[in-house]
């Protein structure tokens, strides 16, 4: 399986559920979900079985933005804390 999006509007914010394997190829279709989702959307990223340092790149400027990830594991957690640590290093 590759990877697959739900959407589940809420009254407060758009909620954009990734499910399955994302890629760095998968980063351009999630980047026009979350512009498509307006102001206040969240990313739920609990069913996310495998990542690259790309998504992870990604998902972390996504939190710099101020976009919610929901139900992040702590393995993918733990990653995007190295990157932006890392990054800060460089």
């Amino acid at each position: 399986m590759t990877f697959k999006i739900e959407h589940t509007p809420g009254e407060n914010h758009p909620t954009i559920k990734i499910i399955g394997r994302v890629g760095a190829k998968d980063v351009g279709e999630l980047i026009a979900e979350l512009d498509a989702g307006g102001p206040g959307v969240v990313l739920d990223v609990g069913e996310v079985s495998l990542v690259s340092v790309e998504v992870i790149r990604f998902l972390g400027a996504c939190e710099s933005r101020g976009i919610r990830l929901l139900n992040c594991s702590s393995f993918i957690r733990k990653w995007i804390d190295q990157e932006r640590e890392a990054a800060s290093d460089r």
